[in-house]
Order: C-alpha cells, then sequence, then structure tokens
C-alpha cells in the first residue's frame, strides 16, 4: 500500500468529503474520488460509506485509522528530519501567531530576516487555531500559551504590557466603577483572558457592548468609539485613532512563548530566524 493513498484515506476521514480532502491535499476532487474508489478495489474492502452528508467511515475503514496514523506519524517524522538537516538558507518558513501579532510585532522583523536571507519564502498563518507543529503545518509557532507537546522546543520570548485605549477623540472619561462607559471584550470560546477578566473585574457596571477574537477588529471598533477596550500595548501604540488612558492600575501583562518541533532545530533557515527574532526582541522589549 502506498503512503500517498493512505494520506488521501485519512483526509477524507477527516474532512468527510472529497472536496474537503482536496482541498486539504492540494488536489483535485475527481483525483480524490478515483485513488479511493482505487484503494478500496486494490484490498477488496469499502471504506467509506457514501451519504448524503458525505463519506463515513464504515467498520473496516475505522478499524485502520489508527494504523494508518502510524503510517503518518512515520512519514512526517522522516520529512522532519530530512529538513531539519537541510544546510541551505533558502526553501519555505512558516510561521504561526495570534493576528495582532503577526500585524504589529512580526513585520519589522520579517523585514531584517528577508533583507538578510532573501531565498527564503516566508508565510504568516494568523488566526486563533493552534497549527500543528507535528504535522508541519507551521515550522514555528509564537503562542500566549506554553506549548503542551513533548516535542516541542519551547522558549519564553517576552513579556508584553497591555493597556486600555478610548477613542482618539472621545472626552477624558471618569471611571469610577464604569457606570456609564460601554466595554469592548473578547470572545473566549477559546480560552480565558486575564486583560478581559481585569476590564470586568475593575468596571463592573460598564456595559459589554461587543465581543471579538480578533484584537484587530476590537482596536478599530475602539477608535470608532462603540467602546473602550484591553490591547497589547505594541497594538495600541501603533493603531490610528486610539489614545492608551492611564489609571491606577494596569491590565495584566502576557508572555509570549515561541516554539518549534525538536527535529527542526538543526533547520538553518529556522536558527537564521530565530536568532532575527532574539535580536529583535531583545533591543525592542527589554
Amino acid at each position: 500500500m502506498e503512503w500517498s493513498d493512505v494520506r488521501i484515506f485519512l483526509a477524507v476521514a477527516r474532512t468527510g468529503s472529497l472536496g474537503g480532502a482536496a482541498r486539504a491535499l492540494h488536489l483535485s476532487h475527481p483525483t480524490i474520488g478515483r485513488r479511493i474508489r482505487a484503494l478500496e478495489q486494490a484490498i477488496g474492502q469499502t471504506l467509506f460509506q457514501r451519504t448524503a452528508d458525505g463519506f463515513v467511515l464504515t467498520d473496516e475503514g475505522a478499524g485502520v485509522v489508527p494504523l494508518a496514523e502510524q503510517m503518518e506519524e512515520g512519514a512526517l517524522t522522516m520529512e522532519r528530519r530530512l529538513t531539519g538537516r537541510e544546510s541551505k538558507l533558502q526553501g519555505r518558513l512558516r510561521i504561526s501567531s495570534a493576528d495582532w501579532f503577526g500585524a504589529y510585532v512580526l513585520p519589522p522583523v520579517i523585514s531584517d530576516f528577508t533583507r538578510a536571507y532573501p531565498h527564503v519564502d516566508v508565510e504568516i498563518l494568523t488566526g486563533t487555531r493552534l497549527f500543528n507543529l507535528a504535522q508541519r503545518e507551521a515550522d514555528v509557532a509564537f503562542r500566549i500559551v506554553p506549548f503542551n507537546a513533548s516535542d516541542v522546543v519551547q522558549r519564553r520570548l517576552v513579556r508584553l504590557p497591555y493597556g486600555v485605549y478610548a477613542a482618539e477623540d472621545s472626552a477624558n472619561p471618569v471611571f469610577g466603577d464604569g457606570s456609564g462607559f460601554r466595554l469592548i471584550t473578547h470572545d473566549t470560546s477559546t480560552g480565558q483572558f486575564p486583560d478581559i477578566e481585569w476590564l470586568k473585574a475593575s468596571f463592573p457596571n460598564a456595559k459589554p457592548i461587543m465581543a471579538s477574537n480578533n484584537r484587530n477588529v476590537q482596536g478599530r471598533m475602539c477608535a470608532h468609539g462603540i467602546g473602550i477596550a484591553v490591547l497589547p500595548q505594541v497594538v495600541g501604540a501603533q493603531m490610528a485613532g486610539l489614545r492608551r488612558l492611564h489609571l491606577p492600575d494596569d491590565p495584566p501583562s502576557r508572555d509570549i512563548w515561541m516554539g518549534y518541533h525538536r527535529d527542526l532545530r538543526r533547520l538553518n533557515r529556522l536558527r537564521a530566524f530565530i536568532a532575527t527574532v532574539t535580536g529583535h526582541i531583545g533591543s525592542h522589549y527589554s
């Protein structure tokens, strides 16, 4: 059985459709369907039940998923280790981070890096999803929480301060308990945010008017006078239309963690990027 067929089988099993697997693997829809039919014919088993809602694993298909995942892990481990020994400073470097970190912290780092290493193609993936380093969804990731995987090399990079912001042209507020003020908060479906908890506790009678999982959106809404918001100061200082409010107490700061898979520790372009990040962070945020 070829690994390429197993890879397609896993993609269909995970997405539940030929279209989803095609998008995940960057193959055509007919190619995925043809390969699945050929695989089932070759092994003499029906792996999927075709339904109106998509492809559902049969008992036979579900029974081989763990074995297919073992093949996947072996192939990915081989790829990571071979890539980790690559010596040339060229190729792709995929970076994962939160939206605000990618927009306000990384640009000067990437600028320095691409000038020094013009043959490395940089890809930035931002959002709330935590990309899987073991599956090479990203080569290096920046997060506000430590990594919990044992095969990830990580370090606490920097501690960034947060601040409370209002629209630049708004009247100077007198907060007290927050009565009469509106708050822009963060979507907490992906976890708790100490700065948002601090904001609500500091101004218990202020009205939460909207929530977003994107700090850029929070900042822009704040600049338009919709409410006050807590933002990383590196965001608030660079976003037009905002002013920081000087309060008796500041919101809690957050640590930024950088991590990469241990098999890539010898990858020269990754090592060069880490050196660039460390130098930039040390000179700008120390």
